[in-house]
């Protein structure tokens, strides 16, 4: 698709005042129109609930979309709106040990740490908030859009609209207890040690079950029921329609159809990213049998928990031994709450966007039968309003504008976009004046951040490029450029996924991998967390995989050394660079 040129030429202005920061992880390009307001609105809301119960100076981080392009700014409780940094340090001081509202977080941080409330939310998350989200996400799915009139439809695109926002809401609520005892685990034992976050997280493999598939559980009895079916596996094997084999699959007496049924069912609606613009795991029925193949035919993970165990002793053993009964404690609250950090999204956000964008297709459908759009994934680059009114037989926006958005939105890349707005980000104040617990939650949080977003500096060149090495190992295989849900379909077994930047929902594809390379992102990042789960070679934040590296070529990735080398390029390619 391109660019039209109208859209080439853009404007970046700051959202309002003070430094805003584009956000690199997770959205590596423009959020499209309809989905812009419910991230807008859930993300600060679920943020700031969530810091506020543990305590945090910061509340949130405050997000806008500029061009479609996700900018964020910190916002601290009790600093004014867009502060460029911290004030002097004697006020600072002062400020948190007279102001009424800091000395409250202060407290509520202490208290956090004493009483493990991340325990309380995990408990919570398990009895109340999980169930309610299955509930309230069956409940819209139960309905299906295709099979309302236009005012039905206008009402359950309202609907999946808040549902999402909601969703987005629950999803960001429970950040702090998903991060804030690995946070603290990686701070204190970066202290002790000097260990780096790659060998400290590392011992969190195998606590997170969720990060290797939405439905890695029901993949697995479905394997499990194959490998004992003759008529399962003669089904698998058949070549043709994917979308077939999988109805051929469901069909079957036995333990294979029920097992089919559930393991589709858990991810038909679910997102492969955080917008609506994203495909759903229903649309990419030759995945999902790939998937199920590689799934069927062995298990890659035998013998990765006895090695966690014995860098885990390695590790323990650098601890000073005054602290080691700590470093124990720490450990197991970090590997206890890990889940959270893949449950949150598959239960809520994910499923609820998923089921957004079912309503979506549904009025792009109609408007482009009606000739208002030129594509019905178009529809995802209207507002609620725009797509409602259009629906209701008026004009504007126009295709051509529609498309001309849709082009800008799935071609623009960080590239078009400046990294910050106004002023860079101030530096944080220092630590030496924090008390005691909120200085321990910032140096928690700090840590995670800075595994989750800080990518590597070093230097990439025309046949290699470097980044964080995040899990070991080495592995040779064909590069696939995966740029979009709308690649998957190109990934084959074995394949090395070259991607900007992975999703939770990401993981339909993961049976299929051999390694995983990736521009953005750090050591707890979604790409670094899976590649540990799965066992497998990966490599993060090297910035420039997916221009360097060409779709097809051979690689070898060095896990240990965080090192990609371009082995062979393809055919086409090489002929390319060969003429004049």
């Amino acid at each position: 698709m391109k660019r039209d040129p109208s859209v080439t030429g853009v404007r970046f202005e700051a959202p309002g005042p003070g430094p805003w920061e584009i956000e690199r992880a997770h959205f590596t390009r423009p959020v499209s129109r309809f989905a812009t307001r419910p991230l807008m609105r859930g993300m600060p809301k679920g943020f700031a609930q969530g810091s506020e119960r543990y305590g945090l100076l910061m509340s949130h981080l405050q997000p806008a979309a500029v061009n479609g392009f996700m900018y964020s700014q910190p916002v601290i409780h009790g600093a004014p709106q867009g502060a460029s940094g911290p004030p002097p340090k004697l006020v600072m001081w002062l400020l948190l040990r007279l102001h009424p509202g800091m000395r409250a977080r202060i407290r509520q941080s202490r208290r956090a740490f004493e009483q493990k409330l991340w325990r309380e939310d995990l408990d919570r998350w398990d009895r109340v908030d999980r169930p309610r989200a299955i509930e309230k996400n069956l409940a819209v799915q139960a309905l299906d859009p295709a099979h309302l009139d236009t005012e039905a439809l206008i009402a359950h695109l309202r609907r999946v609209e808040a549902h999402m926002e909601d969703m987005v809401a629950l999803h960001h609520r429970y950040n702090i207890a998903a991060i804030l005892p690995a946070g603290d685990y990686l701070a204190h034992v970066s202290a002790w040690t000097g260990a780096s976050p790659g060998e400290a997280l590392a011992l969190l493999r195998g606590s997170t079950p969720l990060a290797k598939g939405v439905a890695a559980e029901e993949l697995e009895v479905l394997a499990r029921a194959l490998r004992a079916s003759a008529a399962g596996r003669e089904a698998l094997a058949r070549r043709g329609d994917p979308q077939a084999t999988l109805d051929a699959l469901a069909a079957l007496e036995g333990d294979v159809g029920p097992a089919t049924r559930a393991y589709l069912d858990l991810v038909r609606f679910r997102t492969t990213g955080y917008d609506v613009s994203d495909k759903t795991g229903g649309e990419l029925p030759d995945t999902l049998v790939r998937a199920i193949r590689a799934a069927v035919e062995g298990n890659r993970e035998a013998g990765a928990l006895a090695a966690r165990e014995a860098k885990e002793k390695a590790l323990r053993e650098r601890v000073p031994a005054a602290h080691r009964a700590q470093f124990d404690e720490l450990l197991g609250e970090a590997r206890l709450t890990n889940r959270l950090r893949d449950e949150r999204a598959l239960y809520s956000d994910s499923w609820g966007t998923g089921l957004a964008r079912r309503a979506v297709l549904e009025a792009g459908r109609r408007l482009a039968a009606a000739g208002k759009v030129d594509d019905p994934e178009h529809a995802a680059d209207l507002s609620l309003e725009e797509m409602i009114d259009l629906l209701r037989d008026r004009r504007e926006p126009s295709a051509a504008e529609i498309a001309a958005r849709a082009g800008w939105r799935a071609t623009a890349s960080l590239a078009d976009a400046p990294p910050w707005l106004n002023m860079p980000p101030g530096p944080p104040p220092p630590l030496d004046i924090f008390p005691a617990p909120a200085r321990r939650a910032s140096l928690a949080v700090d840590a995670i951040m800075s595994s989750m977003f800080k990518e590597s500096e070093a230097r990439n060149t025309e046949t290699a490029v470097r980044g964080l090495s995040i899990n070991e190992g080495v592995y040779e295989g064909t590069a696939r450029v995966v740029t979009s849900p709308d690649d998957f379909g190109r990934i084959q077994q074995g394949d090395v996924l070259v991607t900007r930047a992975t999703s939770a929902s990401f993981n339909v594809v993961l049976p299929l991998l051999g390694a995983i390379v990736t521009d953005r992102g750090g050591q707890l990042c979604h790409a670094a967390i899976v590649a540990r789960e799965y066992g497998i070679p990966g490599i993060v934040g090297t910035r420039e995989a997916t221009v360097t590296i060409p779709d097809g070529a051979r690689v070898r990735v060095d896990g240990a050394a965080g090192e990609v080398t371009i082995l062979a390029r393809p055919p086409e390619r090489r002929a390319q660079e060969a003429s004049p």
